[in-house]
Formats: structure tokens, C-alpha cells, sequence
């Protein structure tokens, strides 16, 4: 495997959460709710959203952190398939913490095969 660098770039600024919000196209699961919009990037962009309404602090953070790998696993298969490059933002749901990251793994594979 080439290098250990990540191969996405992370969303951080509110202004561009609330544009995607708006102006995004969305995609609803029962594990997590993504908007996403084409980006004139090098790179995909990943924001991930966890509210209080998914838990407390250790059910949020475990729900980024299934939401972060299962996008690591999925996003290079996105890359291979298509030139474009897209800004995502997930948000995590309630059921979210106490799923298996292949399971949002899979679910995020079927949603990137509709958007090429």
C-alpha cells in the first residue's frame, strides 16, 4: 500500500455544513443521512455531524468513528469509478452507535454506485 496519508480531505467550516445542507443533494439510511454535492477538488471531503439526539458524548464520538472508517473503506472504490469528486457531509442517527462499521460500510458502497 502506497503511503499512509489520507486520500480525502475533511469539511470544517460552518459556512460550508450550512451550504451543503442547502444546497446539496441528500440520501437518507436508517444509519446515517448524507448530503453531497459535486466539488472542482482534487480530493472528496468528508464533515461528519453527531447531535445530542444520537447520545451522550461516547455514543457520538463512536458514531463519527464508524461513519469515518466505513467512508475510509468505501471512498477509494468511489475514486477508481469516477473523475469526480464530491464534499459530503453524514449525519450520524440514533441507531448509528450500534452498528458495525461494515454494515454503514455497505450501506455508503450502494449510495456511491448511484451517484456515478
Amino acid at each position: 500500500m502506497e503511503g499512509y496519508g489520507k486520500k480525502y480531505a475533511i469539511v470544517r467550516k460552518n459556512r460550508e455544513f450550512q451550504f451543503l445542507f442547502q444546497k446539496g443533494n441528500n440520501f437518507v439510511t436508517y444509519a446515517f443521512a448524507c448530503y453531497h454535492r459535486a466539488n472542482n477538488r482534487r480530493v472528496n471531503r468528508l464533515g461528519i455531524v453527531a447531535s445530542k439526539k444520537v447520545g451522550g458524548a461516547v455514543k457520538r464520538n463512536r458514531a463519527k468513528r464508524v461513519i469515518r472508517e466505513a467512508f475510509r473503506l468505501a471512498e477509494p472504490e468511489l475514486r477508481a469509478k469516477t473523475e469526480k469528486r464530491f464534499d459530503f457531509v453524514f449525519v450520524a442517527r440514533g441507531k448509528t452507535p450500534y452498528v458495525k462499521s461494515t454494515a454503514v460500510c455497505g450501506l455508503m458502497k450502494n449510495f456511491m454506485d448511484r451517484l456515478v
